[in-house]
């Protein structure tokens, strides 16, 4: 059976999420939503194939990009399982997004995972995670997934969400300090396009969408968001992310 990671992970978290639900499938091939570059309509997966379909979930919905990205893929009927990652406060409506998305591109979804990974700006909730304990967890539940594709089940999991869909909220938008080289690395792998290649200290406010991709990426640290406002929404979500959740799985 073919299989296919569908990933979009700015910062890692994901792609680990991703990474450890299929650590035991062979024939893995990634298909990466970050990429601007790709033409993603002409992605047609077979109709055999069994994919890991993993989002983050911000401010408790997916991107709406790497949304419009799945939307163009063609899922032929293939199984998937759908996974949202968030950082410990509330996926809310990011799992009901994506399955909605990878129904309407024609994938047929048999299981759901939320995961827990460490926060993409505020690094002190769930650091660390994914851990070995929860890697054995997805890996564990992926040979399940694994074996449910290949007896040909095709039960639906109940996935969590409302629709309508939670509004998006305003994200912070990074941008580098005078220290700036100009590599021209963050230029390349935004995932929005959104920082250009005369002014790469800058960021385009219209297109960004607070992924953090360049700021995890910026081999000089000097691309940030502020501090203060790093400060304001450390505080505002302390009491969410007081005790760390429990990845949920659903079969």
């Amino acid at each position: 059976m073919k299989c296919y990671q569908i990933v979009f992970s700015p910062t890692g978290g994901t792609e680990k999420v991703a990474r450890a639900i299929t650590q035991n499938w062979s024939q893995v091939d990634a298909i990466d939503l970050s990429a601007p570059d790709t033409r993603y309509a002409d992605i047609c997966i077979e109709s055999d194939a069994l994919s890991v379909i993993a989002m983050p979930s911000f401010g408790g919905v997916a991107p709406q990009l790497a949304l419009d990205r799945l939307a163009m893929i063609k899922g032929n009927g293939a199984k998937c399982v759908i996974a949202a990652v968030y950082g410990n406060r509330a996926y809310e409506d990011t799992l009901v997004q994506i399955e909605d998305y990878a129904q309407n591109a024609g994938f047929q979804v048999i299981a759901a995972i939320s995961a827990v990974a460490e926060h993409s700006i505020i690094h002190e909730y769930a650091a660390g995670r994914p851990n070995m304990d929860d890697c054995k967890e997805l890996a564990e539940f992926g040979d399940r997934i694994l074996e449910k594709a290949t007896s040909n089940q095709l039960s639906k999991p109940s996935v969590p969400g409302n629709r309508p869909y939670k509004k998006a909220g305003t994200g912070m938008v990074p941008k580098a300090d005078s220290n700036c080289t100009s590599c021209g690395l963050c230029v390349q792998k935004c995932p929005a396009s959104a920082i250009s290649a005369n002014t790469p200290g800058a960021t385009d406010k219209s297109k960004c969408i607070s992924c953090m991709r360049c700021v995890s990426i910026c081999p000089v640290h000097v691309r940030k968001v502020s501090s203060l406002m790093t400060s304001i929404a450390a505080a505002a979500i302390k009491k969410a992310c007081s005790v760390e959740k429990a990845n949920e799985l659903l079969a």
